[in-house]
């Protein structure tokens, strides 16, 4: 988490879309993406959860703690790579504007 938090803030980073697990050493995705969205930079990143906690209680934190879509593993790459080119392509029309 403390790394990408580091990649995120680098200079001349910009990223669209991060996807994260929830569960990991030494600190979480939901402290990751509370971190991201406090930072200046993470306002308009989109932010996935990508995780084996899948039922609607951890779909429900995964939100309050700032995620904007959460998936459950196993993931279907077949679905799963489009919907992170369609959040991408999202992000960049929404900073065109």
């Amino acid at each position: 988490a403390a790394a990408a938090l580091d990649e995120l803030a680098a200079r001349d980073a910009r990223y669209d879309v991060v996807v994260t697990d929830i569960g990991m050493p030494a600190e979480d995705g939901y402290s990751l993406v509370r971190k991201l969205r406090r930072a200046p930079f993470g306002d308009g990143v989109i932010a996935v959860a990508l995780t084996g906690y899948a039922s609607q209680r951890d779909r429900d934190a995964a939100m309050r703690a700032g995620f904007d879509v959460h998936v459950a593993k196993p993931v279907d790459f077949d679905s799963f790579v489009p919907l992170i080119a369609r959040l991408a392509r999202a992000v960049r029309r929404a900073h065109e504007h």
